[in-house]
Protein backbone atom coordinates (compact mmCIF):
# COMPACT_ATOMS: atom_id res chain seq x y z
CA UNK A 1 0.00 0.00 0.00
CA UNK A 2 1.14 3.28 -0.81
CA UNK A 3 1.75 5.60 1.79
CA UNK A 4 3.30 9.06 2.41
CA UNK A 5 5.21 10.06 5.09
CA UNK A 6 3.11 12.24 7.70
CA UNK A 7 5.35 15.29 8.02
CA UNK A 8 5.94 15.42 4.40
CA UNK A 9 2.43 15.38 3.98
CA UNK A 10 1.98 17.79 5.82
CA UNK A 11 4.44 20.50 4.18
CA UNK A 12 2.84 19.30 1.24
CA UNK A 13 -0.38 20.46 2.25
CA UNK A 14 1.29 24.14 3.44
CA UNK A 15 2.79 24.31 -0.14
CA UNK A 16 -0.33 23.72 -1.48
CA UNK A 17 -2.93 25.73 0.33
CA UNK A 18 -0.25 28.78 0.86
CA UNK A 19 1.21 28.97 -2.24
CA UNK A 20 -2.50 29.10 -3.92
CA UNK A 21 -3.51 31.90 -1.51
CA UNK A 22 -0.51 33.93 -3.11
CA UNK A 23 -1.07 33.38 -6.54
CA UNK A 24 -4.33 33.77 -6.48
CA UNK A 25 -3.52 37.09 -4.84
CA UNK A 26 -0.86 38.36 -7.28
CA UNK A 27 -1.33 36.30 -10.30
CA UNK A 28 -5.24 35.14 -10.32
CA UNK A 29 -7.43 32.75 -9.46
CA UNK A 30 -6.59 30.57 -11.74
CA UNK A 31 -3.05 30.34 -11.62
CA UNK A 32 -3.68 29.34 -7.94
CA UNK A 33 -6.32 26.44 -8.54
CA UNK A 34 -3.92 23.65 -9.08
CA UNK A 35 -2.12 24.63 -5.47
CA UNK A 36 -5.62 24.86 -4.06
CA UNK A 37 -6.50 21.61 -5.36
CA UNK A 38 -3.92 19.39 -4.73
CA UNK A 39 -3.25 21.15 -1.05
CA UNK A 40 -7.00 20.18 -0.17
CA UNK A 41 -6.86 16.42 -1.37
CA UNK A 42 -4.06 16.15 0.93
CA UNK A 43 -5.52 18.03 3.72
CA UNK A 44 -9.22 16.26 3.08
CA UNK A 45 -7.09 12.41 2.85
CA UNK A 46 -5.61 12.69 6.16
CA UNK A 47 -8.19 13.99 7.83
CA UNK A 48 -10.83 10.60 6.77
CA UNK A 49 -7.18 8.37 6.62
CA UNK A 50 -5.05 9.64 9.61
CA UNK A 51 -1.78 8.48 9.78
CA UNK A 52 -2.79 4.21 9.64
CA UNK A 53 -0.24 3.62 6.85
CA UNK A 54 2.62 4.86 8.39
CA UNK A 55 2.00 3.69 11.34
CA UNK A 56 0.99 0.04 10.23
CA UNK A 57 4.26 -0.15 8.64
CA UNK A 58 6.75 1.14 11.35
CA UNK A 59 4.73 -1.28 14.23
CA UNK A 60 6.19 -4.30 11.73
CA UNK A 61 9.44 -3.58 12.84
CA UNK A 62 8.38 -3.56 16.33
CA UNK A 63 9.34 0.03 16.93
CA UNK A 64 6.44 0.35 19.65
CA UNK A 65 6.96 4.19 20.45
CA UNK A 66 7.60 5.41 16.85
CA UNK A 67 4.54 3.38 15.47
CA UNK A 68 2.57 5.54 18.07
CA UNK A 69 4.02 8.53 17.71
CA UNK A 70 2.90 8.43 13.85
CA UNK A 71 -0.57 6.89 14.79
CA UNK A 72 -0.88 9.90 17.40
CA UNK A 73 -0.61 12.19 14.46
CA UNK A 74 -3.79 11.03 13.36
CA UNK A 75 -6.29 14.82 13.77
CA UNK A 76 -8.53 12.67 15.62
CA UNK A 77 -10.06 9.29 15.32
CA UNK A 78 -13.77 10.52 15.18
CA UNK A 79 -13.20 11.65 11.63
CA UNK A 80 -11.59 8.83 9.89
CA UNK A 81 -13.08 6.56 8.02
CA UNK A 82 -14.86 3.86 9.64
CA UNK A 83 -12.10 0.94 8.16
CA UNK A 84 -9.02 3.37 9.33
CA UNK A 85 -10.88 4.06 12.37
CA UNK A 86 -11.10 0.43 13.17
CA UNK A 87 -7.42 -0.08 11.79
CA UNK A 88 -6.39 3.05 14.53
CA UNK A 89 -7.89 0.93 17.28
CA UNK A 90 -6.16 -2.06 16.16
CA UNK A 91 -2.83 -0.63 16.24
CA UNK A 92 -3.32 1.36 19.64
CA UNK A 93 -4.35 -2.10 20.99
CA UNK A 94 -1.50 -4.02 19.34
CA UNK A 95 0.98 -1.17 21.00
CA UNK A 96 -0.48 -1.41 24.51
CA UNK A 97 -0.67 -5.42 24.50
CA UNK A 98 2.96 -4.92 23.53
CA UNK A 99 3.65 -2.52 26.68
CA UNK A 100 1.79 -5.43 29.10
CA UNK A 101 -0.95 -2.87 29.40
CA UNK A 102 -4.07 -5.61 29.00
CA UNK A 103 -6.55 -3.16 30.38
CA UNK A 104 -5.92 -0.54 27.73
CA UNK A 105 -5.47 -2.98 24.89
CA UNK A 106 -8.60 -4.49 25.35
CA UNK A 107 -10.28 -1.33 25.98
CA UNK A 108 -9.17 -0.57 21.80
CA UNK A 109 -9.68 -3.89 20.52
CA UNK A 110 -13.46 -3.76 22.06
CA UNK A 111 -13.82 -0.43 20.45
CA UNK A 112 -12.60 -2.07 16.99
CA UNK A 113 -15.02 -4.77 17.19
CA UNK A 114 -17.48 -2.23 17.69
CA UNK A 115 -16.94 -0.73 14.25
CA UNK A 116 -15.87 -4.23 12.36
CA UNK A 117 -13.15 -4.28 10.48
CA UNK A 118 -13.55 -5.46 6.09
CA UNK A 119 -11.83 -8.68 6.28
CA UNK A 120 -12.13 -12.24 8.11
CA UNK A 121 -8.23 -12.63 8.17
CA UNK A 122 -8.74 -9.07 10.18
CA UNK A 123 -11.49 -9.73 12.55
CA UNK A 124 -9.79 -13.52 13.23
CA UNK A 125 -6.70 -11.39 14.73
CA UNK A 126 -9.37 -9.34 16.50
CA UNK A 127 -11.00 -12.20 18.25
CA UNK A 128 -7.77 -14.14 19.01
CA UNK A 129 -6.57 -11.06 20.60
CA UNK A 130 -9.47 -10.53 22.92
CA UNK A 131 -9.97 -14.38 23.45
CA UNK A 132 -6.18 -14.19 25.09
CA UNK A 133 -6.93 -11.60 26.74
CA UNK A 134 -10.36 -12.96 28.48
CA UNK A 135 -8.21 -16.31 29.09
CA UNK A 136 -4.86 -14.41 30.94
CA UNK A 137 -8.07 -12.69 33.41
CA UNK A 138 -9.57 -16.62 33.63
CA UNK A 139 -13.06 -15.58 32.35
CA UNK A 140 -13.08 -18.57 30.34
CA UNK A 141 -16.77 -18.02 29.24
CA UNK A 142 -15.72 -14.73 27.29
CA UNK A 143 -12.84 -16.31 25.39
CA UNK A 144 -15.59 -19.38 24.41
CA UNK A 145 -17.63 -16.40 23.00
CA UNK A 146 -14.55 -14.63 21.06
CA UNK A 147 -13.49 -18.57 20.35
CA UNK A 148 -16.79 -19.12 18.97
CA UNK A 149 -16.84 -15.77 16.76
CA UNK A 150 -13.72 -16.78 15.60
CA UNK A 151 -14.66 -20.23 14.17
CA UNK A 152 -17.42 -18.72 11.90
CA UNK A 153 -14.35 -17.01 9.89
CA UNK A 154 -12.81 -17.37 6.92
CA UNK A 155 -9.18 -17.70 7.64
CA UNK A 156 -6.56 -17.51 4.87
CA UNK A 157 -3.74 -16.14 6.56
CA UNK A 158 -0.80 -18.85 7.79
CA UNK A 159 0.51 -17.27 10.52
CA UNK A 160 -3.37 -16.64 12.08
CA UNK A 161 -4.18 -19.93 11.25
CA UNK A 162 -1.05 -21.29 13.29
CA UNK A 163 -2.86 -18.81 16.30
CA UNK A 164 -6.13 -20.47 15.94
CA UNK A 165 -4.69 -23.81 16.44
CA UNK A 166 -2.55 -22.84 19.79
CA UNK A 167 -6.08 -20.94 20.91
CA UNK A 168 -7.97 -24.32 20.09
CA UNK A 169 -5.51 -26.43 21.64
CA UNK A 170 -5.72 -24.72 24.47
CA UNK A 171 -9.21 -24.98 24.82
CA UNK A 172 -8.86 -28.40 24.21
CA UNK A 173 -6.42 -28.83 27.15
CA UNK A 174 -8.66 -27.08 29.29
CA UNK A 175 -11.62 -29.30 28.74
CA UNK A 176 -9.63 -32.17 29.47
CA UNK A 177 -8.02 -30.89 32.80
CA UNK A 178 -11.94 -29.56 33.55
CA UNK A 179 -13.39 -33.31 32.90
CA UNK A 180 -10.64 -35.29 35.03
CA UNK A 181 -11.38 -32.74 37.73
CA UNK A 182 -14.99 -33.66 37.74
CA UNK A 183 -13.96 -37.64 37.60
CA UNK A 184 -12.30 -37.18 41.13
CA UNK A 185 -15.31 -36.03 42.58
CA UNK A 186 -16.94 -39.15 42.43
CA UNK A 187 -15.46 -40.69 45.54
CA UNK A 188 -12.63 -42.30 47.03
CA UNK A 189 -11.44 -45.01 44.31
CA UNK A 190 -9.28 -48.22 44.21
CA UNK A 191 -6.76 -48.90 41.55
CA UNK A 192 -8.68 -50.87 40.08
CA UNK A 193 -11.29 -48.10 39.19
CA UNK A 194 -13.59 -49.97 41.15
CA UNK A 195 -15.78 -47.47 44.04
CA UNK A 196 -15.26 -48.84 47.81
CA UNK A 197 -18.36 -50.13 49.41
CA UNK A 198 -19.16 -49.40 52.38
CA UNK A 199 -18.88 -52.56 55.61
CA UNK A 200 -22.12 -54.37 56.13
CA UNK A 201 -23.00 -54.74 59.44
Amino acid sequence: MFTINPYLRFALIAVGLIGGILLSIFQGFWYGFPFWLIGLILLITYVLLGTIGPASKVLQTEDFDKAEKLLNLTLTPRLLYPTNRAYYYMLKGSIALARKDTVAGEKYLKMAEAIEVPTDNERAMLQIQLANIAASKQKWSQAQIHFRNLKQLKITDGSIKEQYKLLEKAFQNRGQMKAAGMGNKGGAMRPGGKRRRPKMR
